[in-house]
């Protein structure tokens, strides 16, 4: 919808390259601030060529989206298909540490997201927002229906809200993690690897005495 068919025409390599280009222009300076002269300058390209691409700005800010939200998607099924044998609060120990080194490997998705949260003026900002929110509780439902399964999760439980302490607590550990001044005392930013998994580990095994069996 977003891309018209002449940028699927292009080899792979350059539609990947013209997304995260474009990727890392908006998640620096945000929808209003992201300047097309710019992203096709570093693109070294004429200004031109990205409207034989996408229709406008707010099309190719949508489509960047899309093949953000892809990138996160395509990961999660990969750590849900690799931990399906492991106990639940392990695979939520992995998808939590799968979120660091995403943000390690996608720098510029994970900003973008956060500024979105803030800038009001992105275009369908509630239901791009929304739309990430579904994606996170599905996740994290399918994987604690399948705790409950294997009696690892309390019957007490209300599996909805459990789901949004899950989605509050890991997006907030991944907001810190990136962002410093949102920190407020896990100095997560900059950690190494053996103090992020600790913190980890901590925050699982509280929330595994909250709603494990």
């Amino acid at each position: 919808m977003e891309a018209k068919r002449t940028f699927f025409n292009l080899p792979e390599e350059k539609q990947k390259r013209i997304l995260e280009t474009a990727l890392e222009e908006f998640s620096e300076k945000g929808f209003n601030g992201a300047s097309i002269n710019l992203i096709v300058s570093k693109l070294g390209i004429a200004k031109g060529s990205i409207y034989q691409y996408f229709t406008d700005k707010k099309s190719l800010f949508l489509h960047i989206f899309d093949y953000a939200v892809d990138l996160i998607r395509k990961r999660l099924k990969q750590v849900k298909q690799e931990t399906k044998e492991e106990p639940t609060f392990e695979r939520i120990k992995k998808s939590l540490l799968a979120g660091v080194d995403f943000i390690e490997q996608h720098p510029f998705v994970y900003r973008g997201y956060l500024k979105m949260m803030f800038e009001r003026e992105v275009p369908f900002r509630q239901e791009l927002l929304q739309k990430i929110r579904l994606f996170s509780s599905e996740y994290l439902t399918s994987l604690l229906l399948e705790g409950r399964e294997r009696g690892e999760i309390s019957k007490d439980v209300n599996l909805e809200t459990a789901v949004f302490l899950l989605d509050a607590v890991m997006d907030r550990f991944l907001q810190v993690y990136t962002v410093p001044y949102l920190d407020s005392g896990l100095h997560l930013h900059g950690a190494k690897r053996k103090e992020i998994e600790k913190r980890i580990d901590e925050l699982v095994e509280m929330i595994r005495k909250g709603i494990g069996s």
